[in-house]
């Protein structure tokens, strides 16, 4: 399957002392070309003061959508524990009927132990964080055959991480884009246990986009030569500097 190389942005909504200043990069991002508006599903900052100021995903991708009119949009990654899976099918659905078919859903199993203490949620082990994903792709797949209106589309499904078992298992069940966290080397192997899964769910792997972060443009052609096609440059607040964006867009569109 020949699928055109795209870029997407992670807005991550983070140190950001007043949510203009991420309306400014939406809109600044759109204008720019990018493929795709991601933001993250946290509660407190990855990096720099780990109390600093952060913005909630889902009631910001609500506001991406209506501010939006071209660019899909979505979480890089959506925390899968973090939220009853019915309604965050609903919530999947709202946003998507808001960007009238523009969301992706993207979803992982969640690993930031400092979200789950303080949000009051049970932390558990990455074994329990990936069963408790399982069981709740199942719940929220059947959710959204179910709700009235549907979506705009069939929503696309991301799934992040790379664990070989269980991870890429519900790639090749679930997923409609895998995002890889992984270098060259890795994606390659990875690549292949995924087409393993897929031919033991009946899954055809070709239909599964590949995602990767930016690597910069020295690179991103070995990735592509890999099956990557969608590429992300993570920007954070207050500045949200779009410089390495414009350069990742500068190679999508010189392959032309």
């Amino acid at each position: 399957m020949s699928r055109p190389v795209r870029i997407g942005v992670q807005l991550q909504p983070q140190h950001a002392p007043n949510y203009g200043l991420i309306r400014d990069a939406v809109r600044r991002s759109e204008d720019a070309g990018v493929d795709i508006v991601f933001n993250w599903d946290h509660f407190y900052p990855l990096y720099g003061d780990p109390e600093g100021a952060h913005f909630e995903c889902w009631t910001m991708l609500a506001a991406v959508a209506e501010q939006t009119e071209r660019v899909e949009l979505g979480a890089l990654v959506t925390g899968g524990g973090y939220r009853n899976p019915e309604l965050l099918a609903d919530m999947a659905r709202t946003v998507d009927q808001i960007s009238d078919g523009r969301l992706i859903l993207g979803i992982g199993a969640g690993w930031f132990q400092k979200d789950y203490e303080q949000y009051g949620y049970e932390f558990g082990t990455a074994g329990s964080r990936l069963a408790l994903l399982k069981e709740n792709m199942a719940r929220l797949t059947d959710r959204l055959a179910k709700l009235n209106p549907q979506p705009v589309r069939d929503i696309p499904i991301l799934i992040g991480g790379g664990g070989e078992k269980k991870t890429l298992r519900l790639v090749a069940q679930y997923a409609d884009i895998w995002h890889s966290f992984a270098d060259l080397e890795v994606l390659k192997r990875k690549s292949g246990i995924l087409a393993e899964h897929c031919a033991e769910v009946g899954t055809e792997v070709t239909s599964i986009e590949k995602s990767v972060d930016w690597p910069g443009a020295d690179k991103a052609a070995d990735f592509v030569a890999q099956g990557a096609t969608l590429f992300t440059v993570g920007v954070g607040g207050p500045d949200y500097d779009l410089s390495t964006v414009e350069q990742a867009i500068a190679w999508r569109d010189s392959r032309s």
